[in-house]
């Protein structure tokens, strides 16, 4: 017999395991050690090449709901599973890149066109999401950045309509609205402090949010999402101040770093409580490409 062949085939059955575990455990936040492999295997130099992609992934048992740092990390041969019954998934997909978002000028509620890379960025989120569960309904601000990146995945996941939610427009910033960000300082000095002011209280003027105001609507729209689709896999398309606020929210982080164009999050909520599942994921863009700077909310962008 031969034993060398044995072996080999034997490792390559332990990676589809821990590969099949570690998909499990982003999927529905149950957790697994690795300690369900042989001390053996662990140890072996082909065994290690093959998982030394996988070194930052989250398979430590935790009841505590944290940002998975890999995402994406699928087998190609698995079906999609199943949502729990009790569990809401929500996919929260950022807006294609915009001629603005390229430029620097600041949207806010103003109307952006996709530019060129936007629309293949469109086209690249809905050709991953078409292969995985099939969402039962798409929802968009009614921005028409949003709007149209929403009506793309819906195309490709086979979904008849785009219901829009006034709620997940982008924030209002005031004055800001169209000018660049190199110049906002210098011409809206007091909309910008208001902007990056720790006080979340704090309007911007010229009929801008307060970010409190932005947290509040945003998160009564994804609870309310949520709340009608349990079980269900649904698909939010929405803006960078958005997801921004939703996850400085519910993490109650001082800072949600970059957010960037065509980004997919994942986020569960079960029994009241939500969970992030993935963050700013842009692995389907590797062929597309994406502006590096993303959105950022915490420091001025030039």
């Amino acid at each position: 017999m031969d034993f060398q062949l044995l072996r080999e085939a034997h490792e390559h059955f332990l990676i589809y395991k821990y590969r099949s575990l570690c998909s499990l455990s982003s999927r529905t936040g149950i957790s697994f050690t690795l300690s369900i492999f042989p001390t053996l295997f662990l140890s072996h130099k082909t065994l290690l090449s093959h998982l030394s992609v996988l070194t930052m992934a989250t398979c430590l048992v935790s009841n505590e709901p944290t940002i998975n740092p890999l995402v994406a990390i699928v087998s190609e041969t698995e079906a999609p599973l199943e949502i729990p019954h009790d569990v809401a998934e929500i996919v929260v997909v950022r807006h294609g890149e915009t001629t603005w978002n390229c430029s620097g000028r600041i949207q806010g509620q103003l109307e952006s066109d996709l530019n060129e890379v936007g629309w293949k960025q469109a086209g690249a989120i809905a050709e991953r999401l078409a292969t995985e569960t099939k969402p039962a309904a798409i929802y968009s601000s009614y921005l028409k950045r949003a709007k149209y990146t929403a009506e793309m995945i819906a195309k490709k996941c086979h979904v008849h309509e785009v219901i829009e939610v006034p709620e997940l427009k982008e924030r209002h910033v005031g004055s800001l609205q169209g000018l660049y960000w190199i110049d906002i300082q210098e011409k809206e000095p007091e909309a910008y402090h208001a902007f990056f002011s720790p006080e979340n209280d704090s309007e911007i003027p010229g009929g801008g949010e307060s970010f409190n105001q932005l947290c509040e609507r945003s998160l009564a729209a994804l609870y309310e999402i949520a709340s009608r689709h349990k079980g269900e896999r649904v698909i939010v398309v929405t803006h960078g101040g958005v997801l921004r606020a939703i996850y400085m929210a519910l993490t109650r982080e001082a800072k949600a770093g970059k957010v960037l164009n065509a980004s997919i999050n994942v986020l569960h909520l079960s029994h009241e409580k939500w969970a992030f599942k993935s963050w700013s994921d842009v692995s389907h863009l590797n062929e597309v490409g994406f502006l590096q700077r993303g959105f950022n909310g915490d420091s001025l962008q030039c």
